[in-house]
């Protein structure tokens, strides 16, 4: 058990566990007759739900600063603690944080939070790198939610399947969700807050799932996880960190299991920008990372465990040519408005034309590196597009009516 959380309950994603727990907090407090506590700090290294979950769960937010490594400014938070004390609710912490590092005072954090009556959430998203390794109750939580995603074998991301069950300490069991149908409290003397899953026990068809990796892993097999996890995004980091400045790293000159690839310089180098690289990739046979957040012009690239070496190198290979077609932007080689980066990514269609009238060869558009083949090409569907036109003018594509009637229907109507 890597835990100490007594209870759990299930919820359809990890926002929603953000938002039962953070909930749970709050009836807690109310119970006591701290009604006044409302207030939640948040550091920006934190994940993006955060905010949101905290003021559905009726709480006001704090910001807190985080230092040049990445992590919580220990002086700011002391600051906004002592400012907040007497209405103090929660801090809610993504550990290791968003920013790729594991927070070094992480303890003495969670122990400035309780003296001043605060409770501590948890952000479980980015458990696999804690699994077998270390246990959020040790050091302070009272709170966490568990993504299954990611760390427990379910998909992660575009818009897939969620799964976020909640662990709390003993004294917030008593104000956990619960269920029309099925009793989940512990005891008789609970005060449950209502219900926040439809589905009392979260989706039937992502649980199993998870279970089997478990027992299939054991003990051994997830710490071992967890430990590729760090080290596949060190390794990364280590080959990039010649052609890439890495944001932030933990005091000991390490990363986490996710490190942010700092690309606003080239901006001014080479006019080009976050989006260009993650455009280009696609012609590498990549899917993007994570773009712009958790800083905006940046991109953060969080390898898990699942990825061989093999694919480490080529995703690596990728990023180092892409920073080479910069340079020859950077010393005038390329130029800056027309150069396969601004032009990404290059559709089939693009590339067949009988027209080619741009300033670099076909090749290079479709096929920058040898381990992009022929036979085995994505070929991206759509080319550029303008991102920011589209945000700002929404077009309604509904059809009418008529384009739902199937053949038969028209049919019948002919021979009527």
């Amino acid at each position: 058990v890597f835990l100490i959380l007594l209870y759990l309950c299930f919820s359809c994603s990890g926002a929603q566990g953000e938002y039962a727990g953070l909930a749970a907090i709050k009836a807690y407090l109310n119970a006591k007759g701290e009604r006044h506590r409302t207030v939640c700090l948040i550091p920006k290294s934190a994940h993006g739900t955060n905010p949101a979950s905290a003021q559905m769960a009726g709480m006001k937010i704090q910001p807190i600063e985080v230092d040049k490594n990445g992590s919580i400014d220990i002086s700011h938070l002391k600051a906004m603690v002592d400012k907040h004390k007497e209405n103090l609710a929660a801090i809610m912490i993504t550990y290791p944080s968003t920013n790729g590092v594991f927070e070094e005072e992480i303890g003495d954090v969670c122990d400035l939070i309780h003296k001043h009556g605060g409770q501590v959430y948890l952000d479980g998203a980015n458990m696999n790198a804690q699994v077998g390794l270390c246990r959020p109750g040790d050091y302070g939580s009272d709170v966490s939610h568990l993504n299954l995603h990611k760390t427990f074998c379910i998909p992660h991301g575009g818009g897939g399947p969620g799964m976020g069950p909640i662990g709390v300490k003993k004294h917030l069991a008593p104000y956990l969700p619960t269920h029309p149908v099925i009793k989940i409290q512990p005891d008789e003397d609970a005060c449950p807050l209502g219900t926040v899953s439809a589905a009392p026990w979260g989706s039937s068809a992502i649980l199993p799932i998870s279970w089997v990796y478990i027992k299939t892993m054991g003990a051994k097999g997830l710490k071992h996880a967890s430990e590729i996890a760090i080290l596949n995004a060190n390794y990364m980091a280590k080959r990039l960190e010649k052609h890439y400045k890495v944001l932030f790293r933990g005091a000991r000159g390490f990363v986490a299991h996710e490190f942010i690839l700092d690309t606003r310089p080239f901006k001014k180098t080479a006019n080009i920008e976050a989006v260009d690289l993650a455009k280009r990739l696609q012609d590498y046979g990549f899917h993007a990372p994570t773009m712009s957040w958790p800083v905006a012009g940046t991109l953060m690239i969080e390898p898990t465990e699942s990825e061989d070496k093999t694919e480490l190198d080529r995703f690596c290979d990728a990023m180092i040519s892409i920073r080479q077609e910069i340079a020859e932007i950077e010393e005038g080689r390329m130029d800056p408005q027309i150069n396969p980066l601004k032009m990404s990514p290059h559709t089939l269609n693009c590339v067949t034309s009988s027209k080619w009238d741009r300033p670099y060869s076909r090749e290079v558009a479709a096929f920058p590196l040898p381990f992009v083949k022929p036979e085995s090409k994505f070929w991206p569907t759509i080319a550029r597009i303008d991102d920011i036109y589209g945000d700002q003018h929404l077009v309604c594509t509904c059809p009418p009516m008529e384009a739902y009637e199937s053949p038969f229907s028209e049919q019948k109507r002919a021979s009527s």
